[in-house]
């Protein structure tokens, strides 16, 4: 095994699907002689070349077609897009395209692309730069959508992503690009559609997803010291929804909290609520809790950044609350 950051292996895992398979190609702005935005395509193009790491210009919507289009061909376009936040320039061609062409072809065609890049707030970025599109892109049937939390579950779900003959939203994040764990020198792949129990526990349930579940595991290990035992439930996947690993830990511990870096309004938290009252309503020994961002488009300012995105307090004041603990 070997210590490597988020971006290493975003870069390692593309490169050995690419060495694998000659369909595979990444296409974005600053991809290739840049080594990408954040160089997560660092060596690609000295290794592949500019026939399969493409720079583009900045024209998200005419690229994703062009990927689109080439997928439709027998190519795996794997789509850098610099952030998610300028994928809705080209909503067009991942909504009514990607997502649609397979079913409205009656299966003649199948759409083996991934569309990756960061998402969600990146600190002082203001308000077009810090959202969260994930319950946006799931909501819409054809489209997987994938969130991994830290560089071992990144490499995995990535080359999974890019096997899948479905298209995919592959959500990373600018503040975890730095961050580093050890990683398997052998070749392994996670499936797509399956959570991850971070951290086992019996009182209560809390769902995450992402980078905020950095926070979610701070909180549960702190808990521990109040001999409170919080079981932590990584969905990675966000459609298909592991929904049985959460109902499990739910007629387990009886109470749950959902952690997101998102709007309440339509929320993957809403999604997961509706679920578990649903089918686990009579092991529920409180009402179900949620934290999200606040329901405001994203500050600047730093003081006000603070009140907006969900803090460790806030986090540990919401599973107190539903265990019925004084605050």
């Amino acid at each position: 095994m070997k210590e490597k950051s988020f971006r290493e292996v975003i870069a390692e895992a593309m490169s050995e699907e690419m060495r694998k398979d000659e369909t595979v190609y990444l296409m974005g702005e600053e991809v290739a002689q840049y080594d990408g935005a954040y160089k997560a395509s660092k060596g690609m193009l000295k290794e592949f070349g500019p026939k399969r790491v493409i720079d583009t210009p900045i024209s998200e919507l005419g690229f994703s077609g062009i990927g689109v289009g080439s997928a439709m061909n027998g190519c795996r376009p794997i789509i850098e897009f610099m952030t998610f936040n300028f994928s809705l320039v080209a909503m067009d061609q991942i909504i009514n395209n990607a997502a649609k062409i397979c079913y409205m072809s009656g299966g003649q065609w199948s759409i083996p692309i991934v569309f990756r890049g960061p998402t969600g707030s990146a600190g002082q970025l203001g308000a077009t730069h810090s959202q969260s599109f994930e319950s946006w892109y799931a909501s819409c049937p054809g489209l997987k959508v994938v969130i991994p939390c830290n560089p071992y579950d990144a490499k995995g779900l990535l080359k999974s992503a890019i096997r899948d003959n479905n298209p995919v939203i592959f959500m990373e994040s600018e503040q975890m690009y730095g961050d580093t764990m050890m990683i398997p020198d052998e070749e392994y792949i996670l499936p797509i559609g399956k959570a991850d129990i971070k951290k086992e526990g019996t009182d209560i349930s809390l769902v995450s997803f992402g980078k905020i579940m950095k926070k979610a595991l701070n909180v549960a290990f702190k808990l521990d010291k109040e001999n409170i035992s919080v079981e932590v439930i990584d969905i990675r996947t966000i459609r298909p929804l592991d929904y049985e690993s959460i109902l499990f830990s739910v007629k387990k511990t009886n109470r749950l909290v959902i952690l997101e870096e998102s709007w309440p309004f339509s929320s993957i938290a809403s999604e997961v609520s509706f679920f578990i009252q649903k089918k686990a309503f009579d092991y529920l020994d409180a009402p179900i809790n949620r934290i999200t961002l606040l329901d405001t488009p994203a500050p600047y300012a730093s003081n006000l950044v603070k009140t907006w995105f969900p803090d460790e307090n806030k986090i540990i004041n919401a599973i107190k609350k539903t265990l019925y603990l004084k605050i």
